[in-house]
């Protein structure tokens, strides 16, 4: 039997930026809070806590004084910075720097709209509703901005308004350009439309790179945590041209009878799936049939 990992899999740079930063805040034996799960992985979260990291969530921030917060890659909105300078918090900034250039492409479009959001444009982020990161893109636009998750919100757009249209850096490119078509074949002639592509190519090259993996192999083992939003996009994908996979969390929840005549397996995750576990995932099914 052989067993492959794929090399693309694994941790983006925004991720193990944020993890290396907290690793090594936490080498110099201080407290460091977490604003939210470092990562959308249980297992990798597991790991740091027991290193001593401890993650909170923003109302736990507002009671805190005088300590090191770190904030992961998704990026923050400006009232985050706001608590933390009030609290006299030192932030740990891990925010992912395409992240960070997106937020202040946003906060620039916004400053520049003189009349109320509303009443003559539209800042549409196409996006995931209450995701960290769309919420740090939002928070750049006093909440204002409209967010669409799928192609059929777009509909709801008022298309006689201007719209600046900006992306979640981990979505889909085809559905980012089903969405500008569309505008563009239903904007007034008035009304002035202008789009982004600010998806982080990291991400966006994963969908074929893991398709052409997911189609060399008998089983596909894909290792990503339950939270991750970028595991569901990319295990849909494997799943769509090798039905024979399955999405798992961690080794224990291999299931023996998915490798019976099995000759080659594949193991690939998210772009929050450490490579460690899917290395530990390859060992467990090494130690079950040796």
């Amino acid at each position: 039997m052989v067993i492959e990992i794929d090399d693309g899999s694994g941790f983006c740079f925004g991720v193990t930026t944020a993890i290396k930063k907290a690793e090594e805040e936490l080498a110099k034996g201080e407290t460091l809070y977490c604003l939210g799960d470092i990562v959308h992985n249980g297992m990798e979260v597991d790991r740091l806590s027991k290193k001593g990291l401890i993650t909170i969530d923003h109302e736990q921030m507002k009671e805190l004084h005088n300590v090191k917060v770190l904030l992961r890659a998704h990026g923050e909105p400006p009232e985050t910075y706001e608590v933390a300078r009030k609290n006299g918090i030192e932030i740990i900034d891990a925010t992912c720097p395409v992240v960070l250039q997106l937020q202040k492409r946003i906060k620039r479009q916004y400053d520049s709209i003189e009349s109320p959001l509303s009443s003559s444009s539209q800042i549409v982020i196409f996006g995931k509703n209450g995701h960290a990161e769309v919420l740090g893109l939002v928070g750049q636009t006093h909440s204002e901005a409209i967010i669409i998750e799928k192609f059929e919100d777009v509909k709801k757009l008022d298309f006689d308004k201007n719209i600046y249209l900006y992306s979640q850096t981990t979505k889909g490119l085809d559905e980012f350009h089903r969405i500008i078509d569309y505008i563009q074949e239903h904007i007034s002639p008035t009304a002035t439309f202008k789009s982004f592509d600010t998806i982080c190519r990291q991400v966006a090259n994963r969908m074929p790179n893991i398709a052409s993996f997911a189609t060399k192999h008998d089983l596909i083992l894909f290792v990503a945590g339950k939270k991750s939003s970028n595991g569901k996009v990319l295990f849909k994908e494997c799943h769509s041209v090798n039905p024979n996979s399955f999405q798992i969390e961690k080794a224990d929840e291999i299931d023996l009878k998915w490798l019976e005549g099995v000759e080659t397996i594949g193991i690939c995750g998210a772009t929050s799936t450490p490579k460690w576990l899917m290395e530990e995932c390859r060992d467990y099914i090494i130690r079950q049939i040796n």
